[in-house]
């Protein structure tokens, strides 16, 4: 078997468990999790404090929402399934964006400048923050998966799904905060926006205090996430990727 032969069956392999894995993850929670991510991108585009030593853009106030519903899909169904989701979120935001882009420049007698200001987007913010989720996703993700270990006397537990979360959901948020604050406000922001921009200490503060908020809200909502969870497993949800998953494995 050739080289090109093994790469053709890999991709056609993790497409067809891509696939399924949509087909088995519950709707409400991937259509959740794309809006999120999406309103985050555009909500990045507005700074909501700004001092000497902190400043904050609103895509805190939904980000959470992303970070806890990769909880529950790596819960449930691995830190790879919740990654590819992200993927696939990533994707659809990029073609939003695109989508968002196109209606922005085609020209219109009455001035909808305002609209296109903010729909059309800028490109480095949209860089920026993929960058970042993709990063923060990995490292959510994974991690959440490591800690659960530590809980295998009862890995279904409360204890386990809010210890795995809380901790993880705050180095994503940290790190998602931070590569997006210093690629978008320190490299970026001075180059296309006539010298505005975040120093070091702001992006550091803003990363630190951004994953406590956002950690406080995940302490709020996580209930919800853990019946999910629960309801998930009784239910036999995602049986179907789990067996394929293990069909491949041999």
């Amino acid at each position: 078997m050739t080289s090109s032969t093994t790469f053709a069956s890999r991709a056609k392999r993790l497409w067809v468990e891509f696939v399924v894995l949509m087909r088995n993850i519950p709707s409400p929670v991937v259509a959740l999790f794309v809006v999120s991510v999406i309103t985050m991108n555009l909500l990045a585009n507005k700074t909501l404090v700004q001092t000497d030593w902190i400043a904050i853009d609103g895509g805190i106030l939904v980000s959470w929402l992303s970070f806890l519903s990769m909880d529950v899909v790596t819960k449930h169904f691995g830190p790879k399934a919740s990654t590819r989701m992200s993927i696939f979120a990533i994707a659809v935001n990029l073609l939003t964006c695109l989508i968002f882009y196109v209606v922005s420049i085609i020209p219109t007698e009455t001035d909808f400048s305002a609209f296109n200001s903010v729909v059309g987007g800028t490109w480095f913010i949209l860089v920026s923050s993929t960058i970042a989720f993709m990063c923060s996703a990995i490292i959510n993700n994974f991690m959440n998966y490591s800690i659960g270990k530590i809980f295998a006397k009862n890995p279904d537990g409360k204890l386990a799904f809010v210890t795995r979360s809380y901790i993880s959901t705050f180095f994503g948020q940290f790190f998602d905060n931070l590569i997006f604050a210093i690629l978008c406000f320190t490299i970026f922001a001075p180059i296309f926006w006539d010298g505005f921009h975040w120093t070091y200490i702001q992006c550091f503060t803003c990363s630190l205090l951004g994953a406590g908020l956002e950690l406080v809200m995940e302490i709020i909502f996580s209930p919800f996430g853990y019946l999910i969870c629960k309801k998930w497993k009784k239910y036999g949800v995602g049986q179907e990727y789990f067996d394929l998953i293990e069909e491949n494995s041999k």
